[in-house]
């Protein structure tokens, strides 16, 4: 057995966790190292073809706000629509005005309304639009007028602009604020109410024309 003489004290030689194991020199470790991980919006850009793209995100993959300056104002509406579900005995209240709260489906259409108006400021990216419509209908639905039996109130929204961007996210969130409206309204009495179906039906004008849900 051979033993360590008192000149030759072991040193340890230092080895960086971030390498392979067994690098016996600095550029055989960076030759081993694997390649970064690409990002996600590495494998969306090239799924996609340019026309497919998402628009908020840039060629670094940072979100931004799109510049519609160069595109020309068309006349745009887009209609959305949002239910929500309920036990019929909270129906009924609404139905019959006798909600603590007051008319819970005028309160609700007051809401979409004033909710359309303020999406640029809910939600990051959006343009702030000069909106020319914005019309929120509730209508209570009762038993057997659904596939799956529920009751509740089915909200429709139309929103309208003229324009160099589109105008779904003010219908979508015209919908969304009106089926939590009722929500508010009623939560006293019936705190498992569902929003559910919150979707865009159509939307029409700019580029890409017409669109209809087909389901």
């Amino acid at each position: 057995m051979q033993r360590v003489g008192r000149g030759m004290a072991s040193r340890a030689v230092p080895h960086d966790l971030n390498s392979p194991v067994g690098c016996s020199t600095k550029q055989d470790c960076l030759s081993t190292r694997p390649s970064p991980a690409p990002r996600a919006t590495d494998w969306i850009g090239a799924a996609m073809s340019d026309e497919q793209k998402l628009t908020h995100i840039d060629e670094k993959g940072d979100v931004r706000m799109v510049d519609v300056s160069a595109k020309p104002d068309t006349e745009r509406i887009a209609v959305a629509e949002g239910f929500i579900a309920m036990h019929q005995e909270t129906l009924d209240l609404i139905v019959e005005g006798k909600a603590a709260k007051g008319d819970v489906l005028a309160c609700a259409r007051v809401a979409g309304v004033m909710a359309a108006k303020q999406t640029s400021s809910l939600i990051p990216m959006c343009h702030p639009l000069n909106i020319t419509k914005a019309k929120v209908e509730c209508e209570p639905v009762q038993a057997g007028q659904r596939e799956d039996g529920r009751v509740g109130i089915h909200i429709t929204t139309t929103c309208g602009v003229t324009g160099k961007t589109g105008i779904e996210m003010e219908a979508l969130t015209a919908a969304s604020v009106a089926c939590l409206t009722v929500y508010d309204m009623c939560k006293a009495v019936d705190r498992g109410m569902e929003i559910m179906d919150v979707r865009l039906l159509k939307k029409d004008g700019g580029k890409t024309g017409l669109w209809l849900r087909e389901d």
